[in-house]
C-alpha cells in the first residue's frame, strides 16, 4: 500500500525500510530522559525528574495544591516496590557528602571480602513478581535458559522488564551505590546488564557449582518462597580460585540483595526442601570490558548480539590495549 507521502509500506513495517536509501535504515532510539526526567504528574500539571530531591519535590507539589501525606505518597507510588531503607541508602549515596564509611554504616558488610547485604525490594513486591513469573512459566510461551549453568528460571528481557524496570533500577538506584563500593570495578560506569530469575527446587536445579559471573558487579536478591538450606558460599577471586582458601557461607533473606564483584567465585549449596527464586542482575562496564574480556582475559573478538549483548560497545584503538591486570576481573 502507499501512504499519503507516496512511500510504499508493508503491513507491520515502518515506511520506506526497503525502498529508501542508506540513512533511513538506521536504528532509532529514545533518550533515557523520557523515562527519568520527563515524568508528568497529571493531577498537579507538573513535570518532575526522578533525581529531584525529596524536599524540593515536596515544595513544588505544595505549590501545586498537594496538601496531604496521602497525596504525596501517591506521587511516590512508582517507587513503592523499593524497601524504604533502600530508598534512604540511595538518597545518601546521591548526596554530596556521601563516602565509603558513611555507606558502610547503612548496609551490612559480610565476612566474604567486599560482599554486602542490603534491603532492596518490599516483600509485597517480591510476592507480586513471583506471581508474574509463575504466570509466564505456565503460559506455554517459549523462553530461554537464564544462563549456561541454570536450567530453570526466566530471562527478564523476555518479559519486557529491561528498559522500564531493570535499566532504571541499575542506573538510578544501584549505580549510586556501586560507584562508592566498587569504583575500581567500573562501579560508576555500569552501562548495561543481563537480568534473570533462577529457580531452585528439589526436583529441578538443587544447587549451583562454584563459578564466577560475566559481570563487573552482581546483584543477587532472594525473592523468597518457602525453602530450607541452599546458602550461597564465596571463595576467592577467580584468579586465586585454586589457592585453596576457605569459603564463607551467606544466608538468603527475602527482599535483601547481595552485592559482590562478578569475578568473585561463589556457588549455591543444595536446597533441602521447598523452592527458592533469586533475582540476578549482572552489571557490566563497557569502559572496562572493551579493553579486556573478563571471561577469557583476551582482547575482545566482537560478534553482533541482540539487546545489551555481553556489554561490549566496541574496541578502543590498538595502541590503547592494556596488559592483563587493569580490570576488576584481575584484582
Amino acid at each position: 500500500m502507499e501512504t499519503g507521502l507516496g512511500v510504499e509500506t508493508r503491513p507491520g513495517r515502518g515506511p520506506g525500510l526497503e525502498g529508501v536509501p542508506g540513512p533511513a535504515r538506521h536504528r532509532f532510539y529514545t533518550c533515557r530522559c523520557f523515562y527519568t526526567d520527563n515524568i508528568f504528574l497529571e493531577e498537579f500539571r507538573l513535570h518532575v525528574s526522578r533525581a529531584t530531591p525529596v524536599q524540593e519535590l515536596r515544595a513544588m507539589l505544595r505549590s501545586k495544591g498537594c496538601k496531604t501525606e496521602e497525596q504525596f505518597e501517591g506521587v511516590q507510588a512508582k517507587e513503592s516496590f523499593l524497601a524504604p531503607e533502600f530508598r534512604a541508602i540511595v538518597a545518601y549515596c546521591r548526596s554530596e557528602d556521601a563516602d565509603f564509611e558513611g555507606l558502610l554504616d547503612r548496609i551490612q558488610s559480610l565476612p566474604a571480602q567486599r560482599v554486602y547485604s542490603l534491603p532492596v525490594f518490599t516483600l509485597d513486591f517480591c510476592a507480586q513478581l513471583l506471581e508474574e513469573l509463575d504466570n509466564f512459566q505456565h503460559s506455554g510461551l517459549p523462553s530461554g535458559r537464564p544462563n549456561t549453568m541454570n536450567n530453570h528460571g526466566v530471562l527478564l528481557n523476555e518479559l519486557g522488564f529491561d528498559e522500564r524496570f531493570v535499566t532504571t533500577l541499575r542506573e538510578d538506584y544501584l549505580r549510586p551505590i556501586t560507584s562508592i563500593l566498587y569504583p575500581d570495578c567500573g562501579g560508576l560506569g555500569l552501562d548495561s546488564h543481563k537480568a534473570f530469575v533462577v529457580k531452585y527446587a528439589a526436583d529441578q536445579d538443587r544447587d549451583l557449582s562454584f563459578h564466577y559471573d560475566n559481570a563487573e558487579v552482581t546483584l543477587n536478591l532472594s525473592l523468597g518462597k518457602d525453602f530450607s538450606d541452599g546458602n550461597l558460599y564465596f571463595g576467592d577471586m577467580r584468579q586465586d580460585a585454586m589457592s585453596g582458601g576457605e569459603s564463607v557461607e551467606v544466608t538468603h533473606r527475602p527482599g535483601y540483595g547481595l552485592l559482590h564483584r562478578g569475578q568473585h567465585c561463589h556457588g549455591a549449596l543444595p536446597i533441602a526442601g521447598g523452592e527458592r527464586c533469586n533475582f540476578i542482575v549482572w552489571m557490566r562496564s563497557s569502559q572496562l570490558r572493551n579493553h579486556l574480556c573478563p571471561m577469557c582475559d583476551r582482547w575482545p573478538q566482537l560478534e553482533h548480539a541482540d539487546g545489551y549483548g555481553d556489554g561490549f560497545t566496541g574496541p578502543p584503538p590498538p595502541d590503547h590495549r592494556p596488559q592483563p591486570g587493569n580490570t576488576c576481573s584481575l584484582t
